[in-house]
């Protein structure tokens, strides 16, 4: 069963539309419009990374035993995310438009990247060795409320 797939691949779609609606406001000047969808998108991004690396990982490596395989990449990986979300709150601070559209490429690369990772293999690896992953996916679903 691929409980924690279907649930982590839908998220990765519900962050990817509101990644479009911040560049698109950005693009079109708009502002305040692009600072309310990134401030969604980031807190969305936050919570999805926050369910993999409290809950889903450690499960993950309990299961496997495996601690410096697979979960080090994408914690990495969501470190690097992290940082340019940092980066580009500054730049919608300051309103600068070729930076925060040079940014948000990056960071769609990046992140396009990483879920192909996840979706292709650390989420298969999950439900594979997880028993119990309904406990898990709903212990995923409880970090910062569902």
């Amino acid at each position: 069963m691929q409980i924690i797939s279907q649930y982590m691949q839908q998220n990765h779609r519900d962050c990817d539309e509101l990644f479009v609606q911040v560049e698109a406001s950005a693009s079109a000047g708009k502002w305040d419009d692009a600072a309310r969808h990134f401030d969604d998108y980031n807190n969305m991004v936050e919570r999805h990374l926050t369910m993999e690396e409290q809950v889903m990982f450690p499960a993950f490596e309990a299961a496997t035993g495996n601690t410096d395989g697979p979960t080090v990449v994408m914690r990495m990986e969501h470190e690097q995310m992290r940082g340019l979300l940092k980066v580009l709150k500054t730049c919608l601070g300051s309103q600068d438009q070729e930076q925060f559209l040079g940014l948000t490429e990056t960071l769609m690369m990046l992140t396009q990247q990483h879920n192909m990772k996840e979706e292709q293999m650390m989420y298969p690896m999950a439900d594979q060795a997880l028993s119990d992953g309904a406990a898990v996916l709903a212990d995923m679903q409880a970090v910062g409320g569902a």
